[in-house]
């Protein structure tokens, strides 16, 4: 199909629309609307689960995106692998153009708590831009009850680049993913139990105390970034990469 550019006339209308209906709607609308042109990204966290599920049961052809920055827990590979198996999902797996050996040569060690923007551009962002630059629609698995940034996201947004994003559960609550995983009896990431409640590469996260309210508190502890920068337009202009 050719895709058009929604303009935000556009988006306002089927914000409209699509608020009228649920997370399983939205989803199988999209990929009728979309398909082949659309393509949904997954860090296989637990939050990760019930849209990945969703996904099997609505569009299982649909390619899920899954970077693979090399710092990822052993733990969070062995769970998409599984799941991959369970829900039987078309994933593709993207690498950074460099390898990590070439990245401490280049950058010295610890770029992660030296410079985390410039970590997270190369080995995120650039790949999630080399992804999906054959895709007109991202899918994203995002909620307003994340992060302040998050909760100012619609169903259907426009990026400044970048593909259409559409966010399915951006109106779930934390208790309506539980209950949906419970549900369904769907399985949780094995570090969902020592106290991590929400995972991203190894050095950049830690488990939560369980008094706090903020569930993304273990990621990149001590600083003010909240992003990694796949659901926010960001690009390495912003980052001041090499200063």
């Amino acid at each position: 199909m050719k895709f058009t550019i929604p303009t935000e006339e556009d988006i306002k209308y089927l914000n409209e629309e699509l608020t009228k209906k649920n997370a399983q709607e939205r989803l199988v609308w999209a990929a009728k609307t979309f398909t082949p042109g659309i393509a949904v990204s997954s860090s296989f966290q637990t939050q990760s689960v019930p849209l990945l599920h969703l996904v099997s049961q609505s569009c299982p052809e649909m390619p899920v995106i899954f970077i693979d920055t090399g710092f990822h827990f052993p733990e969070t590979l062995a769970f998409r692998d599984m799941l991959k198996e369970k829900f039987h999902l078309n994933i593709h797996i993207i690498h950074p153009t460099i390898t990590k050996e070439q990245l401490i040569l280049d950058y010295g060690t610890e770029l992660y708590r030296r410079d985390p923007d410039l970590c997270c551009y190369i080995n995120k962002i650039e790949p999630m831009q080399r992804a999906t630059a054959q895709y007109q629609v991202l899918v994203a698995g995002v909620r307003h009850d994340q992060t302040k940034h998050r909760n100012a996201l619609r169903v259907i947004e426009r990026r400044f680049s970048g593909p259409v994003r559409i966010h399915p559960i951006i109106d779930w609550s934390e208790n309506d993913i539980l209950q949906y995983i419970t549900e369904h009896n769907l399985p949780a990431h094995p570090l969902t139990a020592q106290g991590y409640t929400s995972i991203g590469c190894a050095p950049c996260t830690q488990p939560t105390s369980r008094e706090t309210t903020d569930k993304r508190a273990g990621r990149w502890t001590g600083k003010e970034k909240t992003e990694c920068g796949l659901q926010i337009d960001f690009d390495k202009k912003q980052i001041g990469a090499g200063e």
